[in-house]
């Protein structure tokens, strides 16, 4: 009888709500799925590129892709027309990369130094962990595409750390300051795309990370402030 009554309480606990109360907790349901709206689709480019790399692009389905990232279909045609709209997040994989270095730059280096860490460690990236003909297909796709350029967004972390960088690199004297950011940023990132431009041309016969070694610090020289003598006044 107690547990009856308790049953009927909770019951009419329920149906008294308030309007202010239901409102309140559609208001909540809604808001989650926001949050877990950028955690699927994460999940679903970061899982499409370690099978790309590990199966191949043409052998990776889009039921693996579902598998793999542990969503459904709808989850996945709803950010994805099809298997081939997935070739223009490589630039989000790369921003992921960059999010990670920027925890594990040493705050001590200097701007020139920095950037040539950060062009070593995602071409380290590229070179071991994603496919030459994979990023061919990303870059042909860029010149093709009529509308967004993915590459180009200056929405991307790419870009706001390169300014960040080179804006720090000029007050503290390391950069040349009678070239803007935007110029020493613009130039930068032309010399990255053009790097990997060459690369796929080349059909990746040679090393990309030994090769942006050897020339990247060569290109930085030429934004490097000159350096000030004794007898300078």
């Amino acid at each position: 009888m107690q547990k009856m009554r308790c049953s009927r309480i909770l019951q009419l606990d329920f149906m008294g709500t308030t309007d202010y109360s239901r409102k309140k907790v559609v208001k909540e349901d809604r808001d989650v799925p926001r949050k877990n709206t950028r955690n699927t689709k994460g999940r679903i480019i970061s899982a499409a590129w370690k099978l790309f790399y590990e199966q191949g692009y043409e052998d990776t389905t889009v039921e693996d892709i579902v598998f793999e990232s542990e969503t459904s279909k709808g989850s996945f045609y709803h950010y994805f027309d099809g298997k081939d709209a997935l070739l223009g997040t490589l630039a989000y994989v790369f921003d992921e990369k960059y999010e990670q270095l920027m925890k594990t730059m040493d705050p001590s280096l200097d701007a020139m130094e920095k950037l040539v860490y950060l062009n070593h460690e995602l071409f380290d990236m590229i070179d071991g962990g994603v496919s030459m003909d994979l990023l061919a297909r990303l870059l042909s796709t860029q010149l093709l595409a009529r509308g967004e350029k993915h590459l180009l967004d200056r929405n991307r972390i790419y870009f706001k750390l390169l300014r960040q960088i080179i804006t720090e690199g000029q007050q503290e004297g390391s950069l040349r300051t009678d070239r803007t950011v935007n110029e020493i940023l613009r130039a930068y990132a032309m010399w990255e795309r053009a790097l990997l431009y060459d690369w796929c041309l080349a059909g990746g016969d040679y090393s990309l990370v030994s090769y942006t070694e050897r020339v990247t610090p060569l290109f930085l020289e030429s934004y490097r402030a000159e350096q000030q003598t004794e007898g300078d006044s």
